[in-house]
């Protein structure tokens, strides 16, 4: 590591550099900025403004749950709810003469958060994937769906493209389903050196089965709907045809591949709630409206179901969901599809669970966050879920199917070597949720 990079920010035998170190202290300033204006504020109003500002976050939670677990009345109350609460908070700073103060608090806090997770951004050490060159294969074979991603297929010429550079294409028939899985097994009988897709996270977990079975490389094409696995692999998503270039100039990284009950998955599993509301074929047409017509009986009602799982040796019993990811997420937050796994070969399962039962556990999980009751976060190696059925729902990389209790989830480390292009946009250092004792050491030139 060159001066330069200390420079930047980024750590050195566990200390901070100078960068991290600067915005770690102005991150403090202007938290003390912010207490500062409130305790200037106490005479004039600013235990009104706490207290109201705390009550509307507690309601606005609670209407959200009544809206979600309830149907009728409650539903409708529910609704009103969540919406006066933060409309009422804006009336009683308004009128209150307290908007200014409540605007100043706001941004002095908005500052304090940006240097803080800037800090962090800076001390943590960067880490990437290994990559090591690679010759262009010999005879690749693609599975293309046309249907994938509203037509990317076809939208970004993905056939020709592929077919200029020396591949072979399968091209998926939507009206006549096909086992991917066993067009891949084929197409590798037949002397293929490398398989790769162009479709859904769940098409291409099929097909990375196959490829890290026979320990061949395999290629990401990004022309699925969200591509999360190539977003994690540092892929171009707004245009998937540039991850063709990794047939003619491409490296390779080996990654872990998880595995649900002997079905690989390279993003998520999920149980509960969310692997219920999936299987519903109207689900795919109109996600909104399916969710909502089925929560109070998941919540709630009749159909409730709750998960056991046990993590590692950690036992976990009654949650309402359960969420096994290919490497951990940076933070919990990340799960609402926006986040990042900041690596896929760490040799670890990312679980969360989820148990909120009442309105005051939704206001708990919106006033703490990750800190609440409600979730449980972990890794591990091994992760058992059980019902009291014989048979449960799973969405398994968004992909809705039945598995029989107990269901096994474990990782095969290092298990896929995946083809990339070597001019990639990559994966920016994740950001960790801020911990003030971190900024504290970051600003005392410890490292957190």
């Amino acid at each position: 590591m060159t001066g330069e990079d200390v420079k930047a920010g980024a750590s050195i035998e566990g200390k901070p550099g100078l960068a991290a170190r600067l915005l770690a202290r102005l991150a403090l300033l202007t938290a003390a900025g912010s207490l500062v204006v409130l305790l200037l504020a106490l005479g004039d109003g600013g235990l009104l403004m706490v207290g109201t500002g705390f009550l509307g976050l507690v309601l606005g939670a609670a209407g959200v749950w009544w809206f979600v677990a309830h149907r009728g009345a409650v539903r409708l109350i529910g609704a009103l709810v969540a919406i006066a609460a933060p409309l009422g908070v804006l009336v009683v700073f308004a009128f209150g003469g307290l908007w200014r103060t409540a605007l100043i608090l706001g941004l002095c806090w908005a500052a304090a958060l940006a240097f803080a997770r800037e800090a962090l951004r800076r001390s943590r050490p960067k880490r990437s994937m290994p990559a090591v060159a690679a010759e262009p294969p010999k005879n690749p074979v693609l599975i293309m769906n046309p249907k994938s991603g509203g037509g990317k297929v076809g939208r970004f010429h993905l056939v020709e493209r592929a077919e200029e550079l020396g591949a072979r294409v399968i091209l998926l028939d939507p009206s006549a389903p096909a086992d991917v899985a066993e067009l891949a097994r084929g197409a590798v009988a037949e002397g293929a050196d490398l398989l790769g897709v162009a479709g859904g996270d769940g098409t291409q977990a099929l097909v990375a089965a196959v490829a890290a079975d026979h320990d061949l490389p395999f290629l990401v094409i990004s022309a699925g709907t969200r591509n999360h696995f190539a977003m994690d692999l540092g892929l171009d998503r707004s245009d998937p045809s540039r991850c063709l270039d990794a047939l003619t100039d491409g490296e390779e990284v080996r990654i872990d591949l998880g595995d649900v009950d002997g079905r690989a998955f390279v993003n998520t599993v999920s149980f509960g709630v969310y692997a219920d509301v999936v299987q519903h074929p109207e689900y795919r047409d109109d996600k909104a409206g399916t969710a909502l017509t089925l929560m109070p009986d998941l919540l709630l009602g009749d159909a409730v179901r709750r998960l056991h799982a046990r993590i590692d040796d950690t036992p976990l019993s009654a949650q309402q969901a359960v969420l096994v990811s290919n490497n951990p997420y940076i933070s919990p937050d990340d799960l609402s599809g926006a986040g990042r796994r900041p690596t896929l070969d760490d040799g670890e399962l990312g679980v969360l669970g989820i148990r909120v039962e009442d309105a005051a556990q939704a206001a708990d999980l919106a006033v703490r966050g990750s800190q609440s009751t409600a979730l449980t976060v972990r890794t591990a190696h091994r992760v058992e879920v059980t019902t009291d059925e014989a048979e449960i729902p799973v969405a398994v990389d968004g992909e809705a199917l039945r598995m029989r209790t107990p269901v096994i989830c474990t990782l095969r480390p290092g298990a896929l070597r995946v083809r990339v292009p070597r001019d990639r946009p990559g994966v920016p250092a994740p950001v960790p949720p801020v911990r003030w004792q971190h900024i504290f050491a970051l600003a005392l030139g410890r490292a957190p």
